[in-house]
């Protein structure tokens, strides 16, 4: 039954029209049970694919209609115990289905302060302690709920093509706000009209209680429901909405519920009042057999003096915050802009992810740092951030944190700064359903072994390479690429393991040694990969990319410095890399069809390329903004700031990577020349004083173990210079390098 779930009829309404304009309704009431099959499915899925759930757990859940149906449908038919709590107004006909299907199913007898919600509630938390390790679905605040709408969007995208206007009613938030975020991925301009009932909260309207319609409007505002999807609202009464519904029956012969009754009436006017020509579709949730006794009833009617209520034959266009009680629609861009949230999973060390929080605030936008270990932040406190304590290594963790404590319209972006979570920010950003790059792209490129496999695919030039998972296989892998070679983990940073290696017997220990490496040093799990590869003698550069969609942006080369080898650290940035106009445009198109082989579409990326006398050979594609201090030398060369242009990009805000001046940067980090304690690093204030020199940074702290780098987090400081041209960096530079003078004492415990 759960593959029988969707794919529902897209059926086109005869009703009046402007000139060649065409209405169609998506009939989800011919799903099993109605719409929430679709949620229910797609909410199961994830939690059994997370963990959440586990085979054979309990499912319990809070409701009196469809999504009850839809949990029972799919918790049963996949071998879970279901127990469906809810109270005396749920139709007979749905309490002899949900018992059919063999669900336990829990009444409550009375309200409580809470009214029938709270009661509920209270019955759920109570047998979510009688029963270990049952799951609850959350559809008001699970963004699985939304999330479940992407398939109906592909549906009505293959099935009808472009749209003009998107209408449904509006709940818990899922299904319109669902559907209309991903068509706008295709369909920018799309149009989202929302049904909500009058005396429902949802879009500040007062609350009354005793509204008869149900399956839209609502008491509370759910975590789901994001306003900022749709561009106006429609509000009914309980006369307008129940005779639309029959009048949908006896026009259309569609016998359905008031939800779609609703939809329905706004579909009709919108098709007399649209531009000639134009694609209007509603989405039509429920059938009518549950509302037989109710909307269907004369004596339901009667009984509740229906025909006393006020009935419009048009709507009454209001002020959004405009109490009403009946026909009235307003524009949502009327409403009060609330402060938004960017989501920071945790940042680099750096020195860009602090700035990244404060680059946010100075966009209006409230940054929150989502983090295991706040303390790991210098400064972080002073930019008037949110600090939210969770474990970001644990996505299910994650995602409870994120849908307890914010409303999906209330979060702008997620982003991060930190290599180590671009993945997990991937996955997490398509589950709220914002901009970001597929996380099967992130994490393709964040493993250099499957990045290596996709290049190649490609047809991208790279190194000879070899992927060992056992150490014993070393030998093999190192004949098949040859010697001298690098062997490094497949998924480190910060050139952390990267060694050059010249016999089979060193490769063989270097190998050994980064697969007993079983966590990194963020605590996330290692791939427990290494990496053997050709090593070319050649001038490196890193490519700054931009990307959007398909169209890929270079926002410049940087030339790269780095130690000798064994070792790979990078000691020094130029940007822009004084190269020929050939060389970058091959090592752009290189980078380019690399972005393209790996699927990387969103925001910035920075890749490194060995530039040899056949030409460019990708080394690695880091899926973020550069690190190294590079976006602040592209800020002062060009004027452009990626990572406000990344939170932008995060955001959704309008991105411009245009120069506004042309000029050249460059940074020397500060090391040690031998193993030892640090004892001071002098005369920092003199080379601040020199020509050309912008900033000098010491990191390092007296009293600490350093060494000769091995990695980047061996670098002591850095000294960023700024010039016309990059021979005036470069003199600037070395003379700062000079002049600068790291005291050890020696300590042979230092290694």
């Amino acid at each position: 039954m759960n593959e029988a779930i969707g794919n529902t009829p897209l059926v086109r309404l005869d009703v009046p029209a402007s000139e060649g304009t065409r209405v169609y309704a998506k009939l989800e009431l011919s799903n099993a049970f109605g719409m929430k099959d679709r949620v229910a499915r797609n909410i199961v899925a994830e939690a059994r694919r997370l963990g959440v759930l586990r085979p054979g757990a309990p499912i319990v859940e809070s409701s009196s209609g469809t999504m009850a149906l839809g949990v029972a449908l799919v918790g049963r038919s996949l071998g879970h115990p279901v127990h469906i709590v809810t109270d005396p107004r749920t139709d007979p006909t749905t309490l002899a289905k949900l018992r059919a299907l063999g669900c336990e199913v829990h009444v409550v007898p009375a309200m409580t302060d809470g009214g029938w919600q709270g009661a509920r509630l209270a019955r759920l938390a109570e047998l979510m302690s009688e029963l270990p390790g049952s799951f609850w679905p959350q559809q008001y605040s699970n963004p699985d709920n939304p999330g479940a709408y992407r398939v109906l969007a592909a549906e009505l995208l293959h099935d009808l093509g472009p749209v003009d206007t998107l209408v449904g009613a509006v709940g818990s938030g899922g299904s319109l706000c669902g559907t209309g975020r991903a068509l706008r991925r295709t369909l920018p301009d799309l149009r989202v009209v929302g049904v909500d009932s009058v005396g429902s909260t949802l879009f500040d309207q007062p609350d009354r209680p005793g509204r008869l319609q149900s399956g839209l409007g609502n008491s509370l505002h759910p975590n789901n429901l994001d306003r900022t999807v749709i561009d106006e609202i429609h509000w009914l009464n309980d006369r307008e909405a129940f005779t639309a519904t029959r009048e949908l029956a006896r026009e259309q012969q569609v016998f359905a519920g008031n939800t779609s009754g609703s939809v329905y009436h706004v579909l009709r006017h919108l098709a007399r009042t649209a531009a000639p020509g134009s694609r209007i579709v509603g989405i039509f949730p429920d059938r009518g057999d549950r509302y037989t006794e109710t909307v269907y009833s004369d004596d339901h009617w009667a009984a509740h003096r229906l025909d006393e209520l006020p009935s419009s034959d048009a709507p009454t266009r209001v002020d959004y915050g405009t109490t009403v009680a009946s026909w009235s629609v307003a524009a949502l861009g009327e409403r009060p802009a609330r402060r938004r949230h960017l989501l920071f999973v945790e940042a680099n060390t750096s020195g860009t992810g602090v700035q990244a929080l404060r680059t946010a605030a100075a966009l209006g936008l409230t940054a929150v740092l989502l983090t295991s270990a706040p303390e790991r932040y210098t400064g972080a406190a002073d930019t008037g951030c949110e600090v939210v304590v969770c474990d970001t290594n644990d996505v299910p963790a994650l995602r409870q944190t994120i849908q307890e404590r914010f409303r999906r319209e209330d979060i702008a972006g997620i982003t991060t700064t930190s290599d180590f979570y671009v993945p997990t920010v991937a996955g997490l950003a398509d589950w709220l359903g914002l901009p970001g790059n597929d996380e099967d792209a992130a994490n393709r490129c964040r493993n250099k072994a499957s990045l290596r496999h996709a290049l190649a695919a490609a047809g991208v030039p790279q190194p000879r390479f070899a992927v060992v998972k056992d150490a014993a296989r070393t030998e093999e892998a190192v004949a098949s690429v040859g010697l001298p070679c690098v062997v490094k983990p497949a998924d480190d940073s910060g050139s952390n393991d990267v060694l050059l290696c010249t016999t089979v017997a060193e490769a063989t220990a270097h190998a050994a040694r980064v697969l007993a490496v079983e966590t990194n040093v963020r605590g996330l799990p290692t791939a427990r990969t290494v990496l053997i590869e050709e090593y070319l003698d050649a001038p490196e550069y890193s490519v700054e990319m931009f990307s959007d969609g398909d169209e890929h942006t270079c926002v410049g080369v940087t030339a790269k410095h780095l130690t000798g080898t064994p070792y790979f650290v990078e000691t020094r940035h130029v940007f822009p890399a004084p190269l020929p106009d050939a060389d970058r445009a091959a090592l752009t198109d290189a980078v380019t069809r690399a972005l393209k082989a790996t699927g990387m579409r969103f925001g910035p990326t920075h890749t490194e390329v060995k530039l040899t006398e056949h030409g460019p050979a990708l080394i690695e594609i880091n899926p973020r903004l550069a690190g190294g201090m590079i976006p602040e030398l592209i800020r002062l060369a060009t004027g452009s700031d990626l990572l406000e242009q990344q939170i932008r990009a995060a955001a959704g805000l309008p991105v411009d990577l245009a120069a506004t001046r042309t000029g050249h940067a460059g940074i020397q980090f500060l090391l040690a020349a031998r193993p030892g304690t640090l004892a001071s690093v002098d005369g920092t204030d003199a080379v601040l004083a020199a020509d050309g020199i912008e900033r000098v940074t010491v990191t390092a702290t007296a009293g600490q173990a350093v060494r000769p780098p091995r990695n980047a987090y061996d670098r002591l400081g850095h000294v960023i210079a700024r010039g016309d041209d990059a021979a005036h960096v470069v003199t600037a530079l070395d003379t700062a390098l000079r002049g600068i003078t790291v005291q050890l004492r020696t300590d042979t415990s230092a290694k």
